[in-house]
């Protein structure tokens, strides 16, 4: 089966870190670019990090470029999210979307489930 499956998220406090996997099956990940979103509340998707499949660059949006790193491991067939001194303005749902162009070109090909990150003291 083709999928995307996130994991580790969880509840954080405000300051602390977590790091998101986003893990494939059935497809090399390693041929798509990877991207991860945020759905905050009441809020639309947005875009927080990318990173290329051609040799690694990365893009980062503005709220999260001093805080977020995006990794592969290609022998892992993952990417990771490492998110550094969280705020509660980072709560929500993280999805990973591979795009079998490079980021942001069009739709994404495959979305993962979602996983929740509540940052709260």
């Amino acid at each position: 089966e083709v999928k995307l499956v996130e994991s580790g998220g969880g509840l954080v406090q405000p300051g602390g870190s977590l790091r998101l996997t986003c893990r494939a099956s059935g497809f090399d990940l390693d041929d798509y670019a990877v991207a991860w979103f945020l759905q905050a509340p009441g809020k639309r998707r947005e875009a927080v990090a990318c990173i290329e499949y051609t040799i690694g660059r990365t893009l980062y949006e503005d709220p999260w470029k001093d805080r977020f790193t995006i990794s592969r491991s290609n022998a892992k067939n993952t990417v990771y999210l490492q998110m550094n001194n969280l705020k509660a303005e980072d709560s929500g749902t993280y999805y990973c979307a591979a795009d079998y162009n490079n980021c942001h070109i069009g739709d994404y090909d495959y979305w993962g489930q979602g996983a929740q990150v509540t940052v709260s003291s």
